[in-house]
């Protein structure tokens, strides 16, 4: 079996490559060798020259990736590629090819995962740290070639470890994740999280929580991350050393519970706060005749709203709905503009209003009973919603307007009021951003929503 062992500098921003080195090693020795330095084409900073001695004037003259990649495929072709913490190298050199229209694709290993397989209880498996405790000298030290041959070395001692074949194969097979699972991140970890709704938590050395999501699938949603090239999940992918998840029976409830989560550990990797998202409001008005209409504009040109929403689009489906359901005419509720009577493709249910055949207080006073349930309908309410497995229920509770929190109760307990679900509640506070959130899940599907007084 053939081998490319493999090391990169970059521009750190952009990952923009600064020099490459590649051994091509048959299993007992060194067969071949590229190494050179690439002009990136854009600035190197200078915290990365103090890293690597790489500067600006060094790689001048030196090719562009698009001059040595015939050189990189030839060498790389029908070899393995392995380097320490693969997905970086692997993914930085397939950018460089994605970008002069070349798809590289090569099978891959990782030094890391392997070397926590192989030779386990080390305290760090960084190539600087595995290698001193292993007696591998490294010359030029976060240098393409320094750091690729003391890979190959690893390598090497990998190779000669009682059990490595079955590891090597197990990690070549195709089905195997664990070329693609981030280098520090132990398999049972990933293993342990189910195809459920939830949140994750993903956590640095540190036990810090670096990035919080949401899914519907939390094992899908997580291996996606680990599939994903851009520079910002690469970064996340290589502090990922352990992952916590809490299930949540339903996205809905995923979403206030990431939410929170956000708001509670402001993780580097997610935005640190979010800005408040652009407002909406229904409002109503009476015209010349007398006729009330209902409409919407930005919340804060709304003396008097009846109802934040938080996307014009939001605020058409509330509208289409409330018309449908009280017999309103379209062009007074404004989901038909420059018309002279109503001629909707979905709601065919006016009364006759905008032809004069209806009368203003029989018409208004559906809108009247319209604007008191707009306004009331989830003043109180209880959204249903599923469990986090089938012997319990889910629910979240709104009381005076305000969201109060989630909760999950067994099915076996008895529910008369709401007081009762109240021993089950998970207090949260409530924010502009749980706001948009409810109001987008009801105003998708209003069956969610039971009332109470």
């Amino acid at each position: 079996m053939m081998y490319t062992i493999i090391d990169v500098e970059t521009t750190g921003e952009g990952n923009k490559i600064t020099e490459i080195s590649i051994f091509k090693y048959d299993g007992s020795q060194i067969i071949d060798e590229f190494t050179s330095l690439v002009n990136p084409e854009i600035y190197i900073p200078v915290y990365i020259t103090t890293l690597t001695g790489i500067d600006n004037a060094m790689v001048a003259k030196a090719p562009t990736f698009s001059e040595i990649a015939e050189d990189i495929l030839a060498i790389t072709e029908g070899a393995i590629f392995v380097a320490h913490s693969v997905n970086f190298d692997y993914n930085v050199i397939r950018n460089e090819f994605k970008a002069i229209d070349i798809d590289f694709r090569r099978k891959k290993l990782c030094t890391v995962r392997l070397s926590r397989k192989l030779i386990p209880g080390h305290k760090s498996y960084s190539l600087g740290k595995i290698c001193k405790a292993l007696e591998i000298d490294i010359k030029d030290r976060h240098r393409a070639r320094g750091d690729a041959e003391a890979t190959v070395v690893l390598f090497e001692k990998l190779l000669g470890t009682e059990g490595s074949e079955a590891v090597f194969q197990d990690f070549l097979k195709k089905s195997s994740k664990e070329a693609t699972l981030p280098p520090h991140l132990p398999g049972t970890v990933f293993n342990a999280i189910p195809n459920s709704p939830g949140i994750y938590y993903f956590k640095n050395k540190k036990g810090k929580v670096i990035y919080v999501g949401k899914a519907k699938d939390l094992k899908k949603r997580v291996l996606g991350h680990f599939y994903n090239k851009t520079e910002k999940e690469l970064n996340l992918c290589r502090e990922t050393v352990d992952i916590d998840f809490e299930l949540s029976g339903s996205e809905l409830i995923a979403l206030l519970m990431e939410d929170a989560a956000i708001k509670q550990h402001f993780p580097e990797f997610n935005q640190a706060s979010k800005r408040n998202p652009k407002a909406f409001a229904i409002f109503s008005y009476e015209d010349r005749k007398g006729i009330i209409h209902l409409a919407y504009n930005t919340l804060k040109a709304t003396p008097n709203p009846l109802l934040t929403l938080y996307s014009i689009t939001d605020c058409r489906q509330f509208l289409e709905r409330l018309c449908s359901q009280f017999e309103l005419c379209p062009k007074y509720c404004h989901l038909q503009e420059g018309v002279s009577q109503c001629s909707h493709f979905k709601i065919k249910n006016c009364h006759g209003i905008c032809i004069e055949n209806e009368s203003v207080k029989g018409y208004n006073g559906r809108v009247k009973n319209a604007i008191t349930h707009a306004v009331e309908s989830t003043k109180n309410a209880v959204i249903k919603s599923k469990g986090r497995h089938q012997e319990e229920n889910g629910f979240i509770l709104i009381k005076n307007g305000l969201y109060l929190g989630y909760g999950f109760i067994d099915n076996s307990e008895q529910i008369t009021t709401t007081e009762d679900l109240e021993n089950y509640l998970t207090p949260q506070k409530d924010n502009v951003d749980v706001q948009k959130i409810l109001r987008a899940a009801i105003n998708k599907n209003p069956r969610i929503v039971k009332n109470f007084d």
